[in-house]
């Protein structure tokens, strides 16, 4: 059975993609601004949460990742989400060998994780149009 920590994106989106991701992370969060990296990772996620509902009736057996997706489609709140993706999101930036937790120059601590799903949550809002 697989354990909450060794959940990935990977069992949705292919090994393929994955590694592709993982990569762009090692080499995008070293130097990269939070509020870019969030939404880069926003993306990836809301692509798997499109692999996931594409591909929902394929298998009798969904992956425990595809379901938490899925389920997080019908969310708003940003710490629900995290409750059923954080730990994907984590293990994407360890695949990475990337820290998503910051300190602000004011001693603040953020996370690149936290913020991704705040960005993920909130992918289709457009304040503008409000």
């Amino acid at each position: 059975m697989t354990t909450k920590r060794k959940r990935s994106l990977e069992e949705v989106v292919s090994k393929e993609t994955y590694t592709l991701w993982v990569d762009m992370l090692r080499r995008l969060v070293p130097d990269g601004r939070t509020h870019r990296l969030s939404v880069l990772v926003a993306g990836m996620l809301q692509y798997a949460y499109l692999i996931a509902a594409e591909n929902q009736d394929d298998d009798a057996e969904e992956s425990p990742v595809a379901q938490a997706l899925l389920d997080s489609s019908e969310l708003g709140d940003p710490e629900e989400v995290a409750e059923h993706l954080y730990d994907v999101v984590d293990r994407l930036f360890k695949d990475a060998g990337v820290r998503h937790k910051r300190t602000s120059a004011q001693g603040e601590d953020y996370s690149i994780a936290e913020n991704a799903l705040e960005e993920y949550v909130s992918w289709f809002d457009m304040p503008w149009e409000s």
